[in-house]
């Protein structure tokens, strides 16, 4: 690739192309869109929990075509809009849109989406500061015809309510749609993502990259050892957010064809690191129970939109939701460096507090999980559970997911038992699964394994958790695993 970088950054909004020069490319989208006079995107709580930053980027679906996908603007890099096309909601109304953002013309009924329309007349708004991040969620799932309780599922409103904000979804939920912004949906290239795009700003010295080859990424690796790798930035995306960390070199993932492949064969899934969750959620929905379960619970739509598999496992926080479904299915990393390609089971990957066995140099490419059933078995029992002081948009206080094979005997012939916060790093807990093998699929069972399950672990106290709540957890959810397959 080549490695001249282009001091302007160009991209549209709300139609409008925009081309700017002298700019951090890893200040977020919102600080951008706020900082540019574009303050009808609002900032909540810089965490991408609220939603009130939400906004609409024409991206590709798991369908391979072109969707409105609501996206938190505070959680994306800046150099990661290069060439997108982005939707406010100041930008979506009939009514001409002004040349300067700081240019406000007064918008009749008449002149409103829908969406905006819908919420006026249900009186779905009260303080307003929630409004456009609501309206936007609305207005990505309108045009997919699905405006409904999911669809919001990522916003959160402190003062109207939810009733009128359900009944707005419900009005346009049956809309028949054709105006501009479906033809901009017809118009839009499957091609979203422009070639290699690389910018810097000079008084900084930040870098950012968004090569479209693997091979790309490794040279450039080699080139800067101490760049950040990003895909959907939700998690570095905090750190952005909040200034907590400087990043002088970023290179995206999101363009890299060999990480957004899903393959299926008669024994294994392989998922690309870079696919969005998304996508995973539709395109293997009922192949694995225990990730769909978990993937429901994983953040909101918004984040989902963007954050990937690829991503989740090489924070290697203790906390991350998937890994410890991934380690209950025995999946295996595929890795790629300068000295090749290799393979690693997921349960050798993480070594410490957030210390991987990645070598220099390395990428995650892929994760294949095994679809193959211990032979012998009658019935395969699978299932996760995410505990967190709320149901979705939480960090886990312990997370779970196991995996049984039983004959028709009811005899235990496979046991995978993976959890997260209750260690430095995911992990298995391998002396339950051994002494279960063999064993009745019974309550008794159960009850021997317990006593067993509260010296597995040494979990810690914090914020959000004693340790003694911890150690409660981990036995009892796996009694509820089995009273609910029992």
């Amino acid at each position: 690739m080549t490695q001249h970088l282009d001091v302007q950054l160009s991209f549209t909004i709300n139609g409008e192309p925009v081309s700017i020069k002298d700019f951090s490319p890893a200040i977020t989208l919102l600080e951008y869109l706020r900082l540019s006079g574009r303050a009808g995107t609002k900032e909540g709580c810089g965490d991408g929990d609220c939603g009130a930053c939400t906004v609409a980027l024409i991206g590709e679906g798991a369908d391979g075509q072109p969707h409105y996908q609501a996206v938190n603007s505070c959680l994306i890099p800046l150099g990661a809009v290069a060439g997108r096309q982005v939707l406010t909601a100041d930008g979506i109304t009939n009514c001409r849109i002004p040349k300067s953002p700081l240019v406000k013309e007064p918008v009749t009924a008449d002149q409103l989406h829908p969406v905006q329309a819908a919420m006026v007349e249900t009186g779905s708004s009260q303080c307003g500061y929630c409004t456009p991040g609501f309206i936007m969620s609305l207005f990505a799932a309108y045009y997919d015809g699905t405006p409904d309780d999911l669809s919001v599922e990522g916003n959160l409103c402190r003062c109207t309510g939810y009733i009128p904000i359900r009944r707005a979804a419900r009005m346009v939920a049956d809309a028949t749609i054709q105006d501009q912004f479906s033809e901009q949906l017809a118009s839009a290239s499957t091609a979203l993502l422009p070639l290699a795009y690389a910018t810097q700003n000079n008084g900084h010295s930040e870098r950012f990259y968004r090569p479209t080859q693997l091979a790309e990424v490794l040279d450039l690796l080699q080139q800067h050892p101490d760049a950040t790798l990003v895909a959907g930035a939700t998690d570095l995306g905090l750190e952005m957010s909040w200034h907590r960390q400087h990043y002088p070199t970023l290179i995206s993932l999101e363009a890299i064809a060999e990480l957004k492949q899903i393959h299926q064969t008669e024994d294994f899934v392989e998922i690309g690191a870079a696919v969005p969750l998304s996508h995973i959620e539709t395109k293997l929905n009922g192949i694995f129970p225990n990730l769909d379960e978990m993937i429901h619970w994983f953040a909101a739509r918004q984040v989902r939109n963007r954050a990937t598999l690829g991503g989740n496992i090489g924070t290697a926080s203790p906390i991350g939701d998937l890994p410890p479904v991934l380690l209950s299915l025995d999946a295996t990393l595929k890795l790629a460096g300068p000295e090749g390609e290799r393979t690693l089971p997921l349960a050798n990957f993480f070594t410490g507090y957030r210390q991987t066995a990645l070598q220099p140099g390395e990428v995650i490419v892929a994760v294949q999980i095994p679809k193959a059933l211990t032979p012998g078995t009658d019935r395969r029992l699978s299932q996760s559970y995410k505990i967190g002081k709320r149901g979705t948009d939480d960090i886990s206080i312990v997370a779970a997911a196991f995996v049984v094979d039983v004959d028709g005997n009811n005899q235990i012939l496979h046991a995978r038992l993976g959890y997260g916060g209750v260690a430095a790093t995911p992990v298995r807990a391998t002396a339950v699964e051994e002494f279960l093998l063999g064993k009745p699929w019974t309550m008794e069972t159960v009850q021997a394994v317990k006593l067993l399950l509260q010296e597995a672990f040494t979990p810690l106290s914090d914020l959000r958790s004693s340790a003694e709540y911890r150690q409660r957890l981990v036995v009892n959810l796996f009694e509820k695993f089995f009273v609910e397959f029992s």
